[in-house]
């Protein structure tokens, strides 16, 4: 069985820095996935740059096939050596996992990786060698159906140091902490923005060191179908409602005109909903078998600004701050589905006829286009069909 691998991470900065010295590099492909979080010697510029070279170069050569010795000796002639600590020092975690469960976990300095699988931690195997003067831990392993790994910087076990706690967060606290709040339906975004959330209660908000906190998880495919206008052709009304009542994960309708059309084919009752009204977001509508219902055009619209916001901070809390259609269509698009398949009706609206409203059909085409490549960007499987 081919797993899905979902991914989240989250990152704060040490107060009073406007760069993070933690860098989380994320490569998707069919076959895997490989995340790697990077801790760079202190904080500010120095520390965001040694981050972001260390995480750029291990992502880049692993990706390629590069054997780990060869990987660690790279980062140990690349980095510039700080003038005054006369060191030139990043810490880094790896977690590779392809889609039949097979993991590959390195570490070098970092706190270890914690390993939940149905809300207690597993041993990992680690075997530890010596890479260029490095301590390097390795370790290959077989992750199940539902396994979540939890790494982090070393800012997540320093919360509360000073302040609530004398000595910090100890690792083992951490663990403690994530095994009591696990729930069986828990995503890697749940866990991370749990534990990082946790993290700035300890801190009281000033965060006294760059804190990141990345997860996997190991799930099942569950994709999205999303229907977007009317066909052309009136005729194929019945058969592009078949292929979105066939799909087996999430069903989603975008439009006024499409939404009576399925409610029409499948027998169900279209049902609009007037509490989360937004003054620049219509309201959205329930349907039996539907797992979302949206207004077409203004709403994508409004999507389309959303995700290239996520795009650039890859900070959930866009995704969900409103309950408005188009947020909630976006969080469905990121968090809650692992592909995408977009239908797009090539029939004119008669409202967007309205000289008041000059919407162009180019317009839904280009929207459709246009959020298909921003998922694109965040490594979402997307496909686009007109009809």
């Amino acid at each position: 069985m081919s797993f899905f691998i979902e991914t989240s991470w989250g990152s704060k900065l040490k107060w009073g820095e406007e760069l993070c010295g933690d860098k989380v590099e994320l490569v998707k492909k069919p076959e895997g996935v490989l995340l790697v979080l990077s801790d760079g010697l202190g904080s500010g510029v120095k520390a965001n740059i040694l981050a972001g070279l260390t995480s750029k170069i291990i992502s880049t050569m692993v990706s390629a096939g590069t054997d780990m010795k060869d990987v660690v000796e790279t980062i140990a002639s690349t980095l510039p050596v700080c003038k005054v600590r006369e060191d030139a020092y990043s810490t880094f975690t790896m977690m590779q996992v392809d889609e039949d469960g097979n993991a590959y976990f390195v570490e070098f300095d970092n706190p270890t990786i914690v390993l939940l699988r149905g809300g207690k931690r597993v041993f990992i195997p680690w075997i530890e060698q010596n890479i260029s003067g490095k301590q390097v831990r390795e370790a290959h392993l077989k992750l199940k159906l539902g396994d979540i790994a939890i790494t982090f910087s070393d800012g997540v076990i320093h919360a509360g140091v000073g302040q609530l706690l004398n000595m910090g967060w100890q690792h083992e606290n951490v663990v403690q902490f994530l095994e009591k709040e696990w729930q069986p339906e828990d995503t890697a975004y749940d866990v991370q923005h749990r534990l990082l959330s946790e993290c700035g209660e300890l801190y009281q908000g000033h965060f006294g060191d760059d804190t990141t906190v990345a997860a996997l998880r190991i799930c099942v495919p569950n994709p999205c179908c999303v229907m977007v206008g009317p066909p052309v052709h009136p005729e194929d009304d019945e058969e592009v409602v078949s292929e979105l009542r066939a799909c087996p994960g999430m069903k989603v309708i975008c439009g006024g005109t499409t939404s009576q059309i399925v409610s029409k084919r499948l027998g169900k009752e279209l049902k609009i909903m007037l509490q989360y009204i937004s003054p620049d977001v219509p309201p959205i509508a329930t349907m039996e078998g539907i797992d979302l219902v949206t207004e077409g055009v203004v709403t994508l619209g409004k999507t389309l600004e959303i995700l290239e916001q996520y795009v650039e901070t890859k900070d959930p809390e866009l995704l969900m701050e409103k309950k408005d259609g188009a947020h909630l269509l976006a969080e469905t698009l990121v968090l809650k589905c692992t592909s995408v398949k977009f239908i797009v009706g090539r029939a004119l609206n008669p409202a967007h006829q309205n000289p008041d409203m000059p919407i162009s059909l180019s317009i839904k085409l280009r929207l459709g286009k246009d959020i298909s490549e921003c998922l694109k960007r965040l490594g979402k499987p997307t496909e686009l069909k007109y009809c």
